[in-house]
């Protein structure tokens, strides 16, 4: 299946899970069998029965970050709001903005905190101003930060999460400031969350550890092309997005022992799998860290994983693609319809899949 249209389905409104269950680990999880091609319906709690001796399952720690800014164009008051992509290594933001009107290279951005002014936090500044620099073809600009601190720190005083958009709150309330990290987060830099790991709870991943799995952990750090369907008919045709990875070589031996040993690799997301495939390109996992742009599509062979856990995704995206190289086509056609049918809960906050 070679065409973006082969990737679309139609999802009932209300299935859209714009809030995330009372519990993480009560969130309603699929399994797919692709040798049997049979479907079970399990609680996402059961998973330390799912899971057997010499596995081992592999997380994203990345954290996200408040990416998400308001403010005002200092020449003319009027409303701006944008989206932190990444810092230079001089420290400037590469960020994507809305504004009535077109910004010009040179003007100035007063950025407001998201939630009005702090309390309780004597000193601090009201504001913040960015110098915008330069826009790109893509729409992405170079803006200078008139403070020397770490974007992390800036961004988690001004800013808010960044929702997927389908969500429909610009702002993020308390419970997703909570629930829209993984339990494990850890290393800040994504400006979206990788959902799979939203259901683990740390008791969850100790009662895997009692079955017999072992847990290691990746680092990848969701960007915007995550947000952004594929817009060309042909698969082949597609530009991937690049979004930074880590495979330690530590654990990148923990996993080949894994391997020679004969248990699973359970990816936890497909931002696992992608960081894990990016390091086994030559055959093998090995240790890896930088930039890449691998676009997992049907003929993919995989060298890493032998089984993955997801979130059930956006129709013509990346990810779905992604799945259906692993579980085939049709079985995943049949798992979505089935999950429509049995009122499964979708995208960021929605239920889970797990693939074998």
């Amino acid at each position: 299946m070679h065409d973006i249209s082969d990737y679309d389905y139609e999802l009932p409104p209300e299935l859209l899970a714009k809030h995330p269950c009372e519990k993480r680990d009560e969130s309603r999880l699929m399994v797919i069998d692709r040798v049997t091609g049979s479907i079970e319906h399990f609680r996402f709690r059961d998973l330390p029965a799912l899971v057997r001796r010499g596995d081992c399952l592999v997380m994203n720690n990345t954290r996200v970050l408040k990416a998400r800014v308001f403010g005002t164009r200092t020449a003319t008051g009027g409303k701006w709001e944008g989206l932190f992509l990444s810092s230079t290594d001089e420290g400037n933001w590469l960020l994507i903005g809305e504004t009535r009107g077109r910004i010009q290279s040179g003007e100035s951005i007063t950025i407001h905190p998201a939630y009005g002014p702090a309390t309780g936090n004597e000193g601090s500044a009201d504001s913040l101003t960015l110098t915008m620099i330069d826009r790109d073809s893509t729409g992405t600009w170079t803006a200078r930060p008139d403070s020397p601190n770490r974007p992390e720190v800036l961004l988690e005083r001004f800013g808010t999460l960044p929702l997927p958009p389908y969500i429909g709150r610009k702002l993020a309330d308390e419970s997703d400031d909570d629930r829209y990290q993984t339990t494990y987060a850890r290393e800040p830099g994504a400006i979206a969350a990788p959902t799979a790991g939203l259901h683990f709870t740390p008791e969850l991943l100790e009662a895997c550890r009692s079955a017999g799995a072992a847990t290691t952990e990746v680092t990848l750090h969701v960007g915007i092309g995550t947000f952004r369907p594929i817009s060309v008919e042909r698969l082949d045709d597609h530009t991937m997005h690049s979004e930074w990875c880590k495979l330690d070589g530590e654990s990148a031996e923990q996993l080949g022992d894994v391997k020679r040993s004969s248990g699973r690799i359970i990816a936890v997301g497909t931002t696992s799998v992608r960081t894990l495939e990016s390091a086994a390109q030559n055959g093998t996992i090995q240790q890896w860290a930088g930039p890449t742009d691998l676009f997992i599509r049907p003929g993919y062979e995989f060298r890493a994983i032998d089984a993955l856990i997801t979130n059930f995704h956006l129709p013509k995206s990346s990810l779905l693609v992604l799945v259906s190289a692993f579980a085939g086509h049709e079985l995943t056609k049949r798992a979505y319809a089935v999950a429509i049918e049995n009122r499964y809960r979708f995208y960021s906050y929605g239920d889970a899949m797990m693939i074998v």
